[in-house]
């Protein structure tokens, strides 16, 4: 059966969409805000409606910086072949390939290929596994391709992956797949700011809670439950506020679909009938979004591009580097894709539609959630009267879990062989996640503001403000890998890890130490099995991405735990991962929240023969 993999947009910017972009525009400069949109010479690149697309055993990069539109305005953006995002590289498994990277900016530059298994003097990160691409010269990636499914590439130097250099990967395997679809689309979601990216970062050191606007007032007290006077006494002792979700919010970004904004609404065209497969990617540098298509069923296929047994879900939380491939079966002419910040500060949207011209209701957007004692890792026995009393987001009951199913209808052909006994194989599994971590008197220096008092897994979470609008959310305790690991080595020891932050001081860390040159490795053996056990003693959550290799996530599945390469690390949680150590080399090990990553909160990760 032929498969369509397009992105369709006919609509242009609309005068209303023009008109919102340059109020905005006016009250950055009114902010006295440096703006990017600047630029008034050179040709003004109009957006792309659909995504480019490159293959082959060859395929050349070209990285430069760009004069085009974003969500209506002008902008200078460091662009890959001319566009955000870069084109969609699509690969096979089991092929060579050659991708010639020009550089053609006035700085160092570098490409990343996001979860590829590739030699480490080809994962690109400066300093750590190759020394950068100097302006005016060209660099080869030379690799196998050793795995299919979806993935993404973007600059690991400076602020370039704000200011545009990101783009999807696809790769096609080798054998066929057991899922039935008829077209397939690639959503890439970002976030954009008409801000210089270092002055982003010199106002989050200046004050940590510089774009949040939406903290709590006197004006909105009246609003909240009973108790809350003293609630907000709780939290102004711990000079913190329950509203701090996201560090860089809706009040500087604009949130794209595909390059799009939200207005300019990116459009994936389909026939009557058919069934679609949808490629998320989150590109964004500092955005957590929680993803919908209100009144259609999402069947989760693949997680962070390993096939996981399908799940059904109404909502998914994807963070930052993760990818999530879903199956849909459109009922309607036409549907929303929203794409909610996880703070409520703005959005992306897109629309699946049998017509160019269709359009679909676009939801409100959700209250701002509000963090929780819980959040803080206060002792769970002492909460009774601290907490936001059910505020949104204040919950993270299992009662909206679903497990994997074998009841997907017409996914026939599809191997589900081993999911019967898989509650049996969580309860032998899930020793690990009953470990409640207590904090000992090691505070982590003045890299570290808070510790929290107690920290467990919460896998079975779907995060601050989801979780009670009636609908299904999806969690990682739900994610089974389709095929069965077959390592089968014991673990032989355990690195814990404390991710650690001072948000007054916009210090972010690991055990309290902000990233230099000179710290040593973490080294891991060749072919040994080591537990890294991540405790989050900060308020925010941190996705967390190593380099060069897969690790087993600890959802209580053993065998069955799924293959990832970020994980995010919700507040005053303990999660756990196990790596099998297996490509040699030195890897990154670090938040994917670019503003943390350039704050000191990396490592490097060494496999040693």
């Amino acid at each position: 059966m032929s498969r369509s993999h397009d992105n369709h947009d006919r609509r242009g910017l609309t005068r209303r969409g023009f008109l919102a972009n340059t109020g905005r525009a006016t009250a950055a400069v009114l902010l006295g805000r440096f703006v990017t949109g600047c630029a008034t010479t050179g040709v003004l690149a109009a957006p792309r409606r659909r995504l480019s697309v490159v293959d082959g055993r060859t395929i050349d990069l070209h990285i430069a910086e760009t004069r085009l539109a974003v969500a209506g305005q002008s902008a200078v953006a460091t662009t890959i072949n001319g566009g955000i995002p870069g084109p969609e590289i699509r690969l096979r498994e089991g092929q060579d390939v050659t991708l010639r990277v020009s550089n053609a900016l006035d700085e160092d530059t570098s490409i990343h290929w996001h979860g590829l298994l590739v030699p480490p003097g080809m994962d690109g990160v400066p300093g750590v596994s190759f020394p950068g691409i100097p302006p005016a010269t060209t660099f080869e990636y030379r690799f196998p391709v050793r795995q299919s499914g979806t993935y993404w590439y973007h600059s690991h130097s400076g602020f370039q992956e704000q200011t545009g250099i990101y783009g999807p990967i696809v790769i096609e395997p080798r054998e066929p797949e057991p899922y039935n679809y008829q077209r397939e689309f690639t959503i890439v979601l970002s976030d954009w700011t008409f801000e210089n990216p270092h002055r982003v970062l010199a106002n989050l050191k200046r004050y940590g809670g510089y774009y949040n606007f939406q903290r709590r007032t006197l004006a909105n007290l009246a609003d909240e439950p009973p108790g809350a006077l003293a609630n907000r006494f709780s939290w102004a002792r711990m000079r913190m506020d329950a509203t701090d979700i996201a560090d860089v919010t809706g009040a500087t970004y604009t949130f794209l679909m595909n390059g799009l904004s939200p207005d300019e609404n990116w459009r994936g065209v389909f026939e009557p009938g058919e069934r679609l497969r949808l490629r998320f990617i989150n590109a964004s540098a500092a955005t957590y979004f929680d993803v919908r298509i209100p009144g259609l069923p999402m069947q989760v296929i693949q997680a962070d591009g390993m096939p996981v047994v399908p799940v059904e879900t109404d909502e998914f939380r994807l963070a930052i580097a993760e990818t999530l491939d879903v199956l849909v079966e459109p009922t309607g002419a036409a549907h929303t894709i929203f794409a909610e910040a996880m703070d409520r500060s703005g959005h992306a949207r897109g629309t699946l539609a049998t017509d160019p011209h269709a359009t679909a209701p676009v939801p409100g957007r959700r209250p701002r959630p509000l963090l929780t004692m819980a959040d803080m890792g206060m002792d769970h026995s002492n909460m009774q009267g601290m907490d936001n009393g059910g505020a949104a987001g204040g919950d993270h009951g299992p009662a909206h879990q679903n497990t994997p199913s074998e009841e997907h209808s017409g996914m026939s052909g599809m191997d589900h062989s081993h999911a019967s006994g898989m509650d049996e194989m969580a309860a032998a599994c899930s020793e690990n996640l009953d470990v409640v971590a207590r904090h000992d008197g090691d505070g982590h220096g003045a890299g570290n503001a808070m510790v929290a008092e107690t920290a467990r897994s919460r896998i079975s979470e779907p995060g601050v403000g989801l979780g009670q609008d009636g609908w299904r959310v999806l969690t990682y305790s739900q994610l089974r890998r389709a095929t069965p690991g077959e390592d089968s080595q014991p673990v032989t020891r355990t690195i814990e890890l404390h991710l650690t932050g001072n948000m007054e001081r916009y210090m972010w860390s690991f055990d309290g130490e902000q990233y230099h040159r000179d710290m040593p490795d973490i080294v891991l053996h060749y072919g040994e099995r080591v537990r890294f056990v991540l405790i989050n003693d900060t308020m925010m959550a941190h996705p967390i991405h190593l380099h060069g290799m897969f690790f087993e996530l600890d959802v209580g599945a053993c065998e069955r735990n799924p293959l990832k390469h970020t994980v995010n690390v919700q507040p005053a949680e303990r999660t756990s991962f196990v790596v099998t150590a297996q490509e040699v080399g030195r890897w990154a090990f670090h938040c994917h929240i670019l503003y943390h990553m350039e704050a000191g909160m990396f490592r490097v990760v060494e496999v040693r023969v």
